[in-house]
C-alpha cells in the first residue's frame, strides 16, 4: 500500500487571530485533501509576522509531505507571504510575465487603472512554479523543495477553492502515489457519547486494523465516523458497509441517517414519502423549528406553516389550547404541549403537528419546573405523543437541543405509522 501522505495547513492573517473573520478555508482544504487520500495532521493559524510564519513553515516541514498555505498574497504591505517564502527558501523575487499578463488583463477588462502595487502581485519567489489564478489577481504558487511540496493560495475562499480544485489537487495526484481513504458516517440521536461507546465497545474492539472509528458529538447527536484506508476503493466500500451492518443492531433505534443526512432533511423526506403535511407550534424555541425546516429547498410541499405562541393568550386564541389546561397545569406541561401540537395540526390544516413549550432560561424556573424543563409533542390522526426533556441552564443550547429533539420525535412517530391513510384528516 502507498505510504501515508501527510499534510499541514497554515492560514495567515491577523484578522483570523483577532476573530474578525471565521477561518473556513482549513476545514474545506482538509476535506478535499482527504478525498484524494492525503491525511491532514495539523492546522496552524498565524498572524502577519515574518518570524512567526517562518517558524510555522519550519515546524510543518518536519512532519508533513505537503504544506498548504493560504492568505497574505494581496497587494498591500501587510501581505508578506511571498517575501517570507523568499526568506524561507533563500531566494529572491522575480517578475513572472505570465502572471503580469493575467493581472493586466484583469484590470483592463474592468476598466480600472493598475498601480505599482498591483503589478507587484506578479513578483514571485524565483523557485516558485506559477499556478494561474483565473478567479483573481493573487497568484497560486507551487514549490517542490527537499521532497516536500509547498502550495501557496489566496485567502479569499472563492479564489482559493477554485485554484485548489482545478489546479492544485490534480498536481498533487500526479506528484504522489495516493492511498485510498474512505469515510462512512453513522448519525445517531438521543444517546450520549459515553453510553454509545459502552454499547458498541465489543464491536469497536473487533474493527480490523485498516478501519478506524471516531466519535463526533454535537447538540443531542453523536456521529460515528468510520475511516478505511487501503488501495482498492470497492473493497474498502464493502468493508465499511459490513461494519455498518454489524453495528446497526446494537444502536438502530438511535440511528437517523448516514453521511450528509441532517435530521431536518430526514423528516422532510419522510413526510414527502408518506404524502403528509406538517404544522408547527412553538413557544420556547421561538420559531427555530420552522426556521430549521424552511432553510431546505422544496419544503413547501410538506410544511404548511407555524405559530410562535409565546404568551398564554396566543396559545389559547391561535392554537385552541384550553384556558382550563393553562390555568391548571401551566404553559410548560404535558396537557398544554399536546393541545398545542393538536392545535397546530387542526388550526393549520396539517396532517401532523409538533409543538414545544418550556423554560429555556436563564431565569423563569421554579422548584417544580427548573430552567431546562421542556415539553415536546407530536400529534397525528392516530394520537398524540409527548416527551419531557430535562436540559441545562443555557438558553441558546436549550433552544437548539429542543429543536433537534422535537424533530427526532417527529421522525420516530412517522416511522411507527405504517400507512398514509392513518395520518389523514
Amino acid at each position: 500500500m502507498p505510504a501515508t501522505i501527510r499534510a499541514e495547513v497554515i492560514t495567515i492573517g491577523d484578522e483570523i487571530l483577532f476573530g474578525q473573520i471565521t477561518d473556513t478555508n482549513t476545514q474545506w482544504i482538509s476535506t478535499e485533501l482527504t478525498n484524494i487520500g492525503i491525511r491532514t495532521v495539523r492546522k496552524t493559524s498565524v498572524g502577519d509576522q515574518a518570524d512567526v510564519i517562518l517558524d510555522a513553515l519550519r515546524e510543518a516541514t518536519t512532519r508533513a509531505d505537503v504544506v498548504v498555505i493560504t492568505g497574505g498574497l494581496g497587494p498591500t504591505k501587510d501581505d508578506i507571504t511571498k517575501r517570507t517564502l523568499c526568506q524561507f527558501f533563500g531566494v529572491g523575487l522575480v517578475r513572472n510575465e505570465q502572471a503580469l499578463d493575467l493581472v493586466t488583463s484583469f484590470f483592463l477588462k474592468r476598466g480600472r487603472d493598475m498601480t505599482d502595487l498591483n503589478r507587484g502581485q506578479a513578483d514571485l519567489p524565483e523557485n516558485a512554479d506559477y499556478v494561474q489564478n483565473d478567479w483573481g489577481t493573487a497568484p497560486g504558487m507551487w514549490f517542490d523543495h527537499n521532497d516536500t511540496v509547498y502550495i501557496s493560495l489566496p485567502g479569499v475562499p472563492f479564489e482559493m477553492k477554485n485554484l485548489m480544485t482545478h489546479r492544485m489537487l490534480p498536481k498533487l495526484k500526479e506528484r504522489f502515489e495516493m492511498p485510498v481513504i474512505l469515510h462512512k458516517m453513522i448519525r445517531t440521536i438521543g444517546i450520549g457519547e459515553s453510553f454509545l461507546a459502552e454499547r458498541i465497545e465489543a464491536w469497536e474492539d473487533a474493527l480490523p486494523p485498516h478501519i478506524r472509528l471516531a466519535y463526533l458529538p454535537s447538540f443531542g447527536q453523536v456521529k460515528l465516523r468510520l475511516t478505511a484506508t487501503g488501495t482498492d476503493a470497492d473493497e474498502l466500500t464493502r468493508d465499511l458497509n459490513e461494519q455498518v451492518a454489524a453495528v446497526l443492531p446494537l444502536i438502530e433505534q438511535h440511528v437517523y441517517g448516514y453521511d450528509g443526512d441532517e435530521i431536518e432533511q430526514v423528516v422532510v423526506n419522510q413526510l414527502k414519502e408518506k404524502n403528509l403535511t406538517l404544522g408547527v407550534a412553538e413557544s420556547c424555541t421561538g420559531g427555530q423549528v420552522a426556521a430549521t425546516l424552511t432553510k431546505l429547498p422544496g419544503v413547501s410541499s410538506v410544511f404548511v406553516g407555524g405559530v410562535v405562541a409565546y404568551s398564554n393568550d396566543i396559545k389559547h386564541i391561535a392554537l385552541g389550547v384550553s384556558s382550563e389546561s393553562l390555568a391548571r397545569f401551566g404553559a410548560v406541561s404535558e396537557p398544554v404541549v399536546c393541545e398545542m401540537a393538536e392545535g397546530a395540526r387542526v388550526m393549520l390544516g396539517a396532517d401532523v403537528g409538533i409543538a414545544t413549550s418550556g423554560i429555556a432560561g436563564p431565569d423563569g424556573g421554579t422548584p417544580d419546573k427548573p430552567v431546562g424543563t421542556i415539553w415536546i409533542a407530536c400529534a397525528t390522526a392516530t394520537g398524540t405523543t409527548a416527551k419531557l426533556l430535562r436540559l441545562g441552564q443555557y438558553r441558546e443550547q436549550n433552544i437548539t437541543l429542543t429543536t433537534t429533539y422535537v424533530l427526532n420525535l417527529l421522525r420516530e412517530q412517522l416511522k411507527k405509522e405504517s400507512s398514509i391513510k392513518d395520518f389523514k384528516l
